[in-house]
């Protein structure tokens, strides 16, 4: 009887050894799935997101050609606004643009000089603002030169800029005021703020550093004036008591010619 339950305890004891090891090989082989399955996916992951970089490289090369492209496109134009909408087919629009660029810009252009013109926007009760490429630079550039001569009317016309550069520029007005307040001389060129110069500001006079460098400078002038003052009244004194004094032969010589025409008088 004892043998069996000697028997049976050994039986038992290895079959917990046998969990034991069951257990551990099982969280052993756990452990081992988990990290190849993160190792797999960690690869994968890094093989995508290489893949994102480059393909985000690619897009934003793609838009910065593209950007590029339509700012080369846009060169020669410009954008009127005010010009009367009043023609009927497209070589009346261009015979009344070329003759209102004569009346109120006074530059002389033909037909030659316009590559493109068109109207923008819905037709509405408003008039339409008129985009025109010019063919060449110079033709744009010579009715740059004329824009003052738009000062005292309701026309005025702006480079044609694309959507997202007109938003660009609305948003650095604000630091463009910024850059004004403190001095400098700064202006927005496409979608860039350039900053030319800076301009220190001057001090104004009731400034601490102002009031202390009037008074040192006033000091300074105060003691130069004492300065020559005093050598004046050294001179003065000096030149007094040489034309007060007589020298002693002189002396001798205005009293021995007084006394001796004393004698004669008395004589």
């Amino acid at each position: 009887m004892e043998d069996i339950l000697n028997a049976l305890k050994t039986i038992q004891n290895d079959l917990e050894n046998q969990r034991k090891e069951i257990r551990e090989t099982g969280q052993i082989v756990t452990e081992q799935v988990t990290q190849n399955i993160s190792r797999l996916f960690e690869e994968k992951f890094l093989t995508i997101d290489k893949n994102h970089e480059a393909l985000k490289v690619k897009v934003e090369n793609q838009e910065k050609r593209l950007q590029n492209l339509e700012r080369q496109a846009r060169k020669n134009n410009l954008v009127f606004f005010g010009v009367e909408e009043n023609e009927n087919s497209y070589e009346s629009l261009e015979k009344n643009f070329i003759t209102w660029v004569e009346k109120y810009l006074f530059v002389k252009i033909n037909y030659n000089d316009i590559q493109e013109i068109k109207r923008i926007g819905k037709k509405e009760d408003r008039v339409r603002p008129l985009v025109v490429s010019f063919s060449t630079l110079g033709t744009k550039i010579k009715i740059l030169k004329q824009k003052r001569s738009l000062k005292d009317t309701n026309y005025y016309f702006k480079e044609d800029y694309p959507k997202h550069v007109l938003e660009k520029r609305k948003e650095l007005q604000e630091q463009l005021q910024l850059e004004k307040e403190k001095g400098n001389t700064a202006k927005i060129i496409y979608d860039k703020l350039i900053i030319l110069k800076n301009n220190p500001k001057r001090k104004l006079p009731n400034s601490p550093e102002f009031a202390m460098t009037t008074n040192t400078e006033k000091n300074t002038q105060l003691h130069k004036k004492n300065k020559i003052h005093q050598k004046e009244d050294s001179v003065k004194r000096s030149s007094s008591f040489s034309e007060g004094s007589i020298k002693p032969g002189i002396l001798n010589y205005v009293i021995k010619n007084t006394t001796h025409m004393n004698n004669n008088k008395q004589t």
